[in-house]
């Protein structure tokens, strides 16, 4: 059974481990065990020496000898009821050191063609994980949309899944995607955007409180064009970060509102024509010149 927000995604305290050790085995490292069990093998040594706990005195209570539990450290290779056993001496749980691999894994800064597709393949799917991206809160979901508190958690688990998020305990969730995160320029998300939301978004007159629309057109060197592209980043960070601020305001004092932030060397289809070539420019500086 799928938990409640009060109970969280594990069924029940009897089940919590095994669900903690399986599922966060298998689908949170994506089934690679090799790689998966260096990575978990390196946490647990990284918490022994936190905790104080030598080889010579994690053999003695794990009934081992000392060069035994050199080798399997050493190795790296350590099956998971002997990393529960070690666990055990630390007085963790397998979730809590699942959580600690996953937190030092590189973030993703975009989906696979195969992830974006299976997003778009789900209107409510979609719908939850541009709520992830802008760190809505579980409650916040189900009080805004009409899903009920199973349905959300299932959406919540697909994302965790495709590697978007890593669902936890109550309900919570840890992004796995970069701050500098996109979807794919050409990717199925933004062809969902630019067919169903981009003319809706723009057919708006932007002139009601808290609206502006800004269209700025230059010439600027591509090393400060990265340094806007940063900035404008921030801002769209300093949005994400004010709606959760602003989650204890009542519901007549805040408003929904949607932050588009772009920016890309164009120049208008009206008026493509009308620019000069490279060639035309030259000829054209060489006439001034000899003009003179």
């Amino acid at each position: 059974m799928i938990g409640t927000p009060s109970h969280g995604i594990y069924p029940s305290r009897e089940g919590r481990e095994e669900a903690c050790l399986w599922y966060r085995y298998a689908v949170l490292f994506g089934g690679n065990a090799v790689s998966t069990t260096h990575d978990l093998v390196a946490a647990l040594k990284a918490e022994l020496k936190t905790a104080g706990i030598t080889y010579a005195e994690l053999a003695q209570q794990l009934g081992m000898a000392e060069s035994s539990i050199k080798r399997v450290f050493a190795k790296a290779d350590m099956p998971l009821s002997r990393i529960d056993e070690v666990l055990r001496v630390l007085k963790m749980d397998f979730a809590e050191l699942a959580r600690k691999v996953a937190d030092a894994q590189p973030l993703r800064r975009e989906l696979t063609l195969e992830q974006e597709r299976a997003v778009v393949a789900d209107r409510k799917l979609l719908l939850l994980a541009i709520c992830c991206v802008s760190q809505w809160t579980f409650e916040q979901m189900v009080a805004t949309y009409q899903l009920s508190d199973a349905e959300c958690v299932k959406y919540l688990l697909q994302l965790d899944k495709l590697g978007i998020i890593e669902l936890r305990p109550l309900n919570r969730y840890r992004l796995k995607i970069a701050k500098g995160f996109r979807w794919q320029p050409h990717g199925p998300v933004m062809e969902y955007f630019r067919k169903h939301v981009a003319a809706d978004y723009y057919s708006g007159g932007f002139d009601a409180d808290g609206e502006t629309l800004l269209l700025v057109h230059g010439q600027i060197s591509t090393s400060q064009a990265a340094t806007f592209v940063e900035r404008l980043q921030r801002v769209g960070q300093d949005f994400a970060q004010q709606h959760l601020a602003d989650q204890k305001l009542s519901s007549e004092q805040k408003k929904p509102y949607t932050l588009i932030v772009g920016m890309r060397s164009w120049l208008f289809a009206a008026f493509r024509d009308l620019k000069r070539t490279p060639v035309a420019d030259s000829a054209a500086a060489a006439s001034i010149t000899t003009r003179r």
